[in-house]
């Protein structure tokens, strides 16, 4: 299958990579490298993430990419990479009684 990144995907992902390149400008670009190659494995292997768990449906789903989820959608021709999310966004986003 074709993978299709979003603008949003794009940009979070670059957005990632400066952060991580204020302190290390290598592991920046070592990051990028691995984060496209990892999704890459999506091309053969479609259905390895696991269903995001507020959606509960089947064509949506994540991957964990480090601290991480990479968030995605299939669809009958390809798969588009939807956005890329720090967990600590996601705990911090949510409230614990």
């Amino acid at each position: 299958m074709k993978i299709q990144w979003s603008p949003v995907a794009l940009d979070r992902a670059s957005e990632c990579a400066a952060y991580i390149a204020v302190d290390k400008p290598a592991a920046a670009e070592v990051w990028i490298h691995e984060l496209f190659d990892y999704v890459g494995l999506l091309a053969s292997t479609p259905y390895m993430g696991r269903v995001v768990p507020e959606l509960n449906n089947a064509r949506y789903r994540e991957m964990l990419f480090g601290n991480y989820r990479i968030i995605y959608r299939i669809k009958d021709e390809h798969i588009e990479i939807l956005t890329i999310r720090g967990v600590r966004q996601i705990l911090a986003s949510e409230k614990f009684d």
